[in-house]
């Protein structure tokens, strides 16, 4: 090997150790109620693993060496699991939240913290989105923000009808509509946590905070598998789910 070439792959895995994440762990898990009434969420288990577990591990394979967490509800037991993270292979940092945050709150208790783009996902998200090459193209696309985006489908369960004044001109069987959501995965540039803001806030205020103020805000389509497991109804088949999978 040369030592151009030695010196290039000491840079790339450089780089990696320096790619920043923030995990959002600091809520009650209320949806997931009575199972977080003593267990946090970030440490309910999908098949073998505590959810946050997996997620650290997607975030180590995908180069991101230094991940925050923010924590709230019972963080002494996410803090005694996780540790400084070198059992996971990262390096883990901590926030706690004594006030509930929302979904965006906690990331101004990173003020000064984090001086780079960095990766935010919450902790009820599972997917097998390349989370380095969603973050790598948020670097190449010189956004603010990048909002990781999955379609969602509603079904209402009934006939609508199609009127005009008092008459009915037909009906509709069970229509679907189909949105695009934002999925709990982002990019984001460092001059966010620069925003002059305490307290409460959660990402759609964040978003239209940016949009008003003229910042360049883009949507990745997650097209690959996505589940939301902080619903009691998606977490009892996400362990079933995960194992069809494969590696995550």
């Amino acid at each position: 090997m040369s030592s151009r070439s030695g010196r290039a792959k000491g840079a790339a895995a450089e780089n990696a150790r320096q790619r920043t994440a923030v995990v959002m762990a600091g809520g009650l898990g209320s949806r997931m109620r009575p199972l977080t009434y003593t267990i946090p969420k970030p440490l309910l288990p999908i098949g073998e693993r505590p959810i946050l577990e997996i997620i650290l591990s997607q975030l180590k394979k995908c180069g991101f060496g230094k991940v925050f967490i923010t924590t709230g509800y019972q963080a002494e037991l996410v803090k005694s699991y996780f540790g400084d993270g070198s059992r996971f292979g990262v390096a883990l940092e901590y926030t706690n939240e004594t006030e509930m945050l929302g979904t965006a709150g906690a990331l101004f208790l990173l003020k000064g913290k984090i001086a780079q783009p960095f990766l935010v996902m919450n902790c009820d998200i599972l997917t097998k989105l390349d989370l380095g090459q969603f973050f790598a193209s948020h670097l190449e696309g010189g956004a603010t923000m990048t909002v990781g985006a999955t379609t969602y489908d509603v079904e209402v369960p009934y006939g609508v009808l199609e009127v005009k004044g008092e008459t009915v001109r037909g009906v509709v069987e069970k229509p679907r509509a189909s949105h695009l959501v934002a999925a709990g995965v982002y990019a984001m540039n460092q001059d966010v946590l620069e925003l002059d803001h305490e307290g409460r806030m959660d990402i759609p205020e964040l978003l239209k905070i940016l949009i008003s103020a003229g910042k360049k805000v883009v949507v990745h389509r997650i097209k690959e598998p996505w589940m939301d497991v902080g619903k009691m109804s998606d977490y009892e088949k996400a362990g079933k789910e995960l194992a069809l999978w494969g590696d995550v």
